[in-house]
């Protein structure tokens, strides 16, 4: 056989083999991946697809079938008259009985008469017949074996089929005659009705609406019971008066006791930490005298709240006014598992408790305090919303909060800074949000206004979009600084990388773009005394130092692991310091080293991939706190080494401000790696 012929036989084969074929209905119009929020599951999950199956009439009725369970349960209760059939069936049956008793009585004539002829041997065969015609071994049957065991009693008549049996008495139901008194026949009426219309409908209802209405209607309550009161006019005046005056000497009583017991703790915290404290104050490292280009970290107090040590430190910053006050916010930068956050205000007279507590149902990722008002807080979550706390009101509920629809950010805030006071003396907040705009929020009296400064988009072509209009593409921001001293100017820095400087009074056009990294830019910090240096760093390990309105960067330092926070020292120009991931902090001096760290110390613990977030530096001590991603703050001292101050010149005879000394100190370094925007050829000396 060829192979055309195999081929053309296993086609045949193939067919004669039958298919099986399924029609199903799909009902087209039908919605398809439905789902619903699940308060138990904390999220949305999936509902299977109704059936394709469509109703069109239904009718309840009230005939079942003979035939069924229901049925045949009615008929043998007898509590069912059969109909016409079976009045028919019963006279019937009727008749039958009669024929057959009739052909009783007449064979129980003839067995008597038997009887009465023979006795013994005859009518003894006919006896034995039935017994002789079963096979041997054979058991009687149970049926049988019943009957035989319990015979019908004498005189009783015999049962007859097809009539109800008798339905015996409750004995335990039984009373005395004397006792028994006459009971009212029980009548079973039945009717149908029109059934009732009915209506399908949807709501919300969750445990914080529960407790809402239950204090609505608590208050409904009292002022019913006041109402029913009816107190005469002037007592009540009295009464309402006495109440506010106990009202308030219980206010000022509360206010009396806690500022004691806060005393008190303080007292207690000194006590226990005084060692911690000595060195915080006058402790100086004399090994820096032996070292050059070298320092070390002091560890001091850590700050850890219960409730928070599952959350990341996301965000610090010390109390303008107070220098041994900070906020820090707590929540998560895990998306896929949102935790709810906290702020919470530490001091340093007191490690074992915030001075401050105040949660929030979602995380919160910045923290600004303002300048001239210390109790004002901002703080940004990453929901998008904006808080304003105020730190005099006892309310736990913050005194601003932005719209959770629409006046808000689409994105996470992941900064926040307060603005100059207008003119009006209201109060202004900053934002950046990773949806691309910078925002101003106008904090009025009952409410806020947001302004949209700018809208981030990409220096790239644009792309055209569904209708053929060419549409920009947007830039995600993650950080911004405000110039020391023009507050109009002000750096943005995105997750591209780029960072734009940017105007307040252009808003559809940035000054300046520097590509400065190739991962999200973290943290932009401006230098307190030269404010055309900033710095910049990154989740590409790398920090860089920047000259404003030049395109490549002064310095750059690679700490080979991504940078969480980096910020400029407020008492050096040539100062600065990082933490990374791996839990290092770097403390960089550019007058002593400009290629390397002088000091790179692990400052939290490692155990279980324990990671450090941020850095803040104090503005009148020389330490500086560190956060991690378990919730706790370690405080650092500088050595000697970290803090050096610049040295004023022999030749000037006029002493200089610490100020012009550190400017000085940093233009010294900067004329040494800057170059110039113009190179001139030397002069030529034979022509001159």
């Amino acid at each position: 056989m060829t192979t055309d012929h195999i081929t053309v036989v296993k086609l045949r084969t193939e067919l004669k083999e039958e298919v099986a074929r399924f029609l199903i209905s799909v009902d087209m119009m039908g919605p398809k991946n439905v789902v619903e929020y699940s308060f138990k599951e904390g999220g949305f999950v999936s509902v299977p697809p109704s059936p394709p199956t469509i109703i069109l009439v239904h009718l309840e009725s009230c005939t079942i079938l003979k035939d069924s369970p229901e049925g045949q349960e009615q008929i043998n209760s007898g509590d069912w008259d059969g109909g016409e059939d079976d009045s028919k069936s019963k006279s019937k049956k009727k008749s039958d009985d009669d024929e057959e008793e009739e052909e009783v009585e007449e064979a129980g004539k003839g067995e008597g008469e038997g009887e009465g002829e023979g006795e013994g041997e005859e009518g003894a065969p006919a006896e034995e017949a039935p017994e002789e015609a079963k096979p041997e071994g054979a058991e009687p049957a149970e049926g049988e074996a019943a009957t035989a065991a319990a015979p019908p009693p004498a005189g009783a008549p015999p049962a007859q089929p097809g009539k109800r049996v008798k339905k015996l008495l409750n004995a335990f139901n039984f009373c005395e005659r004397a006792a028994m008194t006459y009971n009212n026949p029980y009548r079973d009426m039945s009717t149908q009705t029109i059934p009732l219309p009915r209506q399908v409908f949807t709501g919300l209802i969750s445990q914080w609406m529960i407790y809402d209405y239950y204090a609505e209607d608590f208050e409904r309550q009292q002022k019913e019971k006041e109402k029913e009161r009816k107190p005469l006019p002037g007592v009540k005046i009295k009464d309402s008066e006495q109440k506010r005056l106990e009202a308030m000497m219980a206010e000022i009583l509360q206010m009396r006791t806690n500022e004691a017991a806060n005393i008190l703790d303080r007292m207690i915290c000194q006590n226990l930490f005084d060692d911690i404290s000595q060195d915080y104050r006058y402790y100086e490292d004399p090994s820096d005298e032996y070292r050059r280009e070298e320092g070390t970290l002091l560890p001091l107090w850590k700050f850890c709240y219960e409730k928070t040590k599952k959350l990341t430190v996301t965000e610090m910053q010390w109390n303008p006014q107070y220098y041994d006050l900070f906020a820090v916010t707590f929540g998560s930068y895990d998306f896929t598992k949102p935790l709810p956050g906290a702020l919470c205000l530490f001091t340093l007279k007191n490690p074992s408790y915030p001075e401050y507590i105040r949660f929030s149902e979602v995380g919160l990722l910045s923290v600004s305090i303002h300048n001239k008002e210390a109790y004002m807080m901002a703080v940004g979550g990453i929901d998008g919303s904006l808080s304003i706390y105020n730190k005099n009101l006892m309310d736990k509920n913050p005194q601003y909060q932005s719209d959770s629809v629409i006046n808000k950010h689409l994105g996470a805030i992941w900064q926040v800074r307060w603005g100059e006071d207008l003119a009006d003396g209201e109060f202004n907040v900053f934002t950046i949000s990773c949806d691309g705009k910078v925002c101003n929020w106008i904090l009025m009296q009952n409410q806020l206004l947001v302004t949209t400064v700018i809208m981030l988009t990409l220096p790239i072509e644009k792309i055209a979009g569904p209708d053929g209009a060419l549409v920009p593409i947007k830039a995600s921001g993650s950080a911004f600084a405000f110039h020391p001293t023009n507050r109009r100017i002000y750096l943005v820095g995105t997750e591209e990388g780029k960072i734009f400087k940017c105007s307040s009074l252009y808003e559809s056009k940035y000054i300046f773009t520097y590509d400065a990294h190739t991962m999200p830019v973290h943290k932009i910090s401006y230098n307190r005394f030269v404010p055309a240096i900033f710095l910049t760093c990154s989740g590409d390990w790398t920090i860089k130092i920047w000259e404003d309105m030049r395109s490549n960067p002064i310095f750059c330092f690679d700490l080979g692991c991504s940078v969480g926070d980096a910020q400029w020292a407020p008492y050096s120009s040539s100062v600065f310091a990082a933490v990374t991931v791996d839990g290092k902090c770097h403390v960089f001096d550019l007058n002593v080293n400009k290629y390397k760290a002088i000091c790179t110390q692990n400052v939290v613990s490692r155990k279980g991939k324990n990671r450090a977030t941020r850095l803040k530096f104090n503005y009148h001590m020389p330490i500086i706190i560190v956060g991690d991603e378990r919730g706790t703050i370690t405080t650092l001292k500088l050595s000697p080494n970290l803090r050096l101050k610049a040295k004023a010149p022999k030749k000037k005879e006029a002493p200089l401000e610490p100020r012009e000394l550190e400017i000085m100190k940093l233009e010294k370094i900067l004329t040494t790696v800057r170059e110039p925007n113009v190179l001139e050829p030397p002069p030529d000396r034979e022509s001159v």
